[in-house]
C-alpha cells in the first residue's frame, strides 16, 4: 500500500467563505476537502464537526481543528482509504478517535464523541452545507453546542472556547434541547447561566425557578 504505514500511538454562502478565509488556513481547508472526497469516494458516512462546522454554519470559533465524525465500524476502512490516498495515519492512546495527517496538517476522525458512539442518528442530525464550494453533511448547530458543553469537566472547562460558537450561532441553536441534553452536567449549566448573565440567550432554568418561587 503506498504512503506511510498506520502507526500506533442559514447564513449566506459568501459569509461562510469569508469566515474561513479570515483564518488564513487555505491549506487546512484543502486538507479538509481531500479527506471529505476520500470518504465520499469510499462510501463511508461522515459528518463535519469542530470549528469548520461552526464556520460552515456562518459562525465563529476560537479553535483551530478539523474534525470528522465517522462510525466505529468504519474506522479501519477509513484509515485504509486515506493511507492509500497518501495520508499518514495514527492510532493515539485515546480510544475515541484516530488521526490522519496531510503534510503535517492533522485531521481527527472521531467515532465516539462525549462517550457516545456515532450512529445513523448522528448523521441524521446534520445539514448539507458548502465548505469552500464542496457540499458535505455538517453537524447541526444544536448538536455542536451540546458536544461542546459536554466536553467540559473538572480537567477541562474553557468557556472562552464555547462563547464564540454560542454568540455567532445562537439563532440556529435549539437552546431548550441543549439544556435538556446537558442538564446532568454542572459545567454546562454554569455556561448556560453565564450566557444568560451576558444577555446572549435567556436561561430557561432560571426562569422556571423564578416562576415556582
Amino acid at each position: 500500500m503506498p504512503g506511510t504505514q498506520i502507526e500506533s500511538a442559514c447564513p449566506r454562502h459568501d459569509r461562510r467563505e469569508s469566515h474561513m478565509a479570515e483564518r488564513g488556513d487555505e491549506t487546512l481547508v484543502h486538507t479538509l476537502k481531500k479527506v471529505a472526497a476520500v470518504l465520499k469516494q469510499s462510501e463511508i458516512p461522515f459528518a463535519l464537526g469542530g470549528s469548520f462546522a461552526v464556520y460552515a454554519h456562518g459562525g465563529h470559533s476560537s479553535e483551530h481543528d478539523v474534525d470528522f465524525l465517522i462510525r466505529g465500524e468504519d474506522v479501519d476502512r477509513a484509515l485504509e482509504a486515506l493511507v492509500e490516498a497518501g495520508f499518514d495515519a495514527e492510532r493515539p492512546p485515546e480510544d475515541w478517535l484516530v488521526k490522519v495527517y496531510d503534510d503535517g496538517r492533522m485531521v481527527d476522525l472521531i467515532h465516539r464523541p462525549i462517550e457516545t458512539p456515532v450512529t445513523e442518528e448522528t448523521f441524521a442530525d446534520t445539514i448539507d452545507r458548502p465548505v469552500d464550494a464542496i457540499h458535505m453533511p455538517v453537524l447541526s448547530a444544536s448538536l455542536l453546542m451540546v458536544h461542546k458543553l459536554l466536553s467540559f469537566s473538572q480537567h477541562y472547562c474553557d468557556f472562552a472556547r464555547a462563547l464564540p460558537l454560542a454568540r455567532s450561532l445562537r439563532e440556529q441553536i435549539d437552546w431548550e434541547r441543549v439544556r435538556k441534553e446537558t442538564q446532568h452536567s454542572p459545567y454546562a449549566e454554569a455556561f448556560l447561566v453565564l450566557l444568560d448573565r451576558l444577555d446572549v440567550v435567556p436561561y430557561s432554568g432560571a426562569t422556571e425557578e423564578k416562576e415556582t418561587a
